[in-house]
């Protein structure tokens, strides 16, 4: 029997006694993991799910956490003033063993779900919305609800004043939701590379740096 199953929004085709590296669960070696998400199982039958197949599970067994294979990313601006930079990643994975398939019945396995490490599931976030609302009190509410009222946008600053910056690149700035000095000043090259409505030079931020302390 083989099943069709869908972790980390990716499909992966298993059977029993598979060894899987996954997208990391909040799972300790030696746990067994059930995955819902089955999308189809085949056998003696094959049976499609739309999209998922009702009662169907794959149950694992947590091997190992591990850490995947080196990217290296490369980033490389051919301009004046340009830079470069190299970084490397790991991805943090889990290492499973398949155990079982189940066709039917895998909501009386009682065998955990597999929840990826960093999220909460829907039955949690329920779970947690009536204790979160009983153990605040009203009169702690009603105090919160003036502090919130009253916080405010800080104030934009004229960046037409960096030399460069034109009433176009304010109107594309303020698109990109940067309309202070501050803001400009604090923004890394990763944060300039995502601004895709316009072009943010280094000189820029150089220039916000000196009119935010000037404005201090």
């Amino acid at each position: 029997m083989f099943a069709v199953m869908k972790t980390g929004g990716k499909q992966y085709k298993v059977q029993s006694g598979d060894v899987l590296r996954v997208e990391k669960l909040a799972a300790d070696a030696g746990e067994t993991v059930q995955f819902n998400e089955v999308l189809m199982v085949g056998g003696d039958k094959v049976t499609m799910g739309t999209p998922l197949v009702d009662g169907a599970a794959v149950q694992a067994e947590v091997i190992d956490q591990i850490k995947g294979d080196k990217v290296i990313h490369f980033v490389k601006r051919r301009r004046k003033h340009g830079s470069q930079r190299t970084r490397g990643h790991r991805q943090q994975l889990t290492l499973l063993r398949v155990t079982d398939i189940l066709a039917s019945g895998a909501d009386k396995s009682g065998v955990k779900a597999a929840i990826g490490a960093g999220s909460v599931s829907g039955a949690a976030v329920e779970a947690a919305a009536p204790a979160k609302k009983t153990a605040a009190p009203k009169k702690a509410a009603a105090k919160a609800a003036p502090a919130k009222a009253e916080a405010k946008p800080a104030a934009a600053d004229d960046l037409s004043a960096i030399t460069g910056v034109g009433p176009a690149a304010v109107k594309k700035l303020a698109e990109a939701g940067i309309t202070t000095y501050a803001q400009l000043a604090a923004m890394s090259d990763d944060d300039i590379a995502a601004v895709e409505t316009v072009k943010i030079k280094p000189d820029w931020v150089a220039q916000a740096k000196t009119l935010a302390a000037e404005k201090e």
